[in-house]
């Protein structure tokens, strides 16, 4: 079977480290921890994956319903657990009274020392609190270097891996009809406009799939991607559930409230 047949081109070279990974596997009997992936990488290691009856994997991202998790691929005969994916949750605080932090400040700061996005995991930033879950090779290095955001002084500290703050994010599930899967099309549907404004702010490069600008209105999305329109919020394509008999496309939506 061709595995890129199910996938986009520009999807290839994830592809090709997936089925590294599960040959390193095979050929080494040593299991492979991936770095954060998110839910439409996740979704492309399940399908590779399969059932290979000569090898187990899971995700774990701190808890069940976190976005990113990180992937272990191992040999049938070993039981992954929890402690394996090599989780840290990092706490700081600020003074809320004083000052306003956002996901994207938080984020901003992590990225400007050069960490990688694929080494953090889900970010939570409310009630004067900060949680992230990092990747544990790399804890030290935050604790030790990021002590502000904007104006803020923090200091990063150990927490148990259960004390993750529940986000405060809302997601409003829809279950629509539309005639295609085109990100004009989805992006009209999510977001209630017209479908040529929709392909307006596509255009204008306002919209992003799986963190990464896409400025082809016709361009297909597929169960699992990620979506995000300036000023209006993050969505997902949950689901495809298959075709009408006027071969329109039943799929099931999310979108952050």
């Amino acid at each position: 079977m061709d595995i890129y047949q199910h996938f986009r081109k520009e999807e290839r070279p994830f592809i090709d480290q997936v089925l590294a990974w599960r040959d390193d596997v095979e050929m080494k009997y040593q299991r492979k921890v991936s770095d954060f992936l998110n839910p439409r990488e996740q979704l492309i290691v399940k399908t590779i994956m399969g059932n290979d009856p000569d090898l187990v994997y899971g995700f774990d991202g701190g808890r069940e319903d976190t976005e990113r998790k990180r992937a272990i691929i191992a040999p049938e005969y070993e039981v992954i657990e929890q402690g394996d994916f090599g989780l840290t949750l990092l706490e700081a605080s600020y003074p809320q009274k004083f000052i306003t932090l956002e996901h994207r400040d938080v984020l901003g700061a992590f990225m400007s020392l050069g960490i990688k996005r694929e080494k953090l995991g889900d970010l939570v930033v409310q009630d004067g609190t900060i949680h992230i879950i990092a990747a544990a090779e790399i804890s030290d290095f935050i604790k030790m270097n990021l002590t502000g955001v904007k104006k803020a002084n923090v200091e990063f500290v150990d927490k148990p891996i259960d004390q993750l703050l529940q986000s405060n994010e809302a997601w409003q599930t829809k279950e629509n009809t539309v005639s295609s899967l085109r990100l004009d099309v989805l992006t009209k549907e999510i977001y209630g406009m017209s479908r040529k404004k929709a392909g307006m702010h596509i255009d204008a490069g306002h919209v992003k799939v799986n963190h990464r600008v896409v400025d082809d209105a016709a361009f297909q999305l597929e169960e699992g991607d990620l979506i995000s329109l300036k000023g209006k919020g993050r969505s997902r394509l949950k689901e495809v559930r298959g075709q009408t008999k006027k071969e329109k496309y039943r799929v099931t939506t999310a979108k952050l409230i």
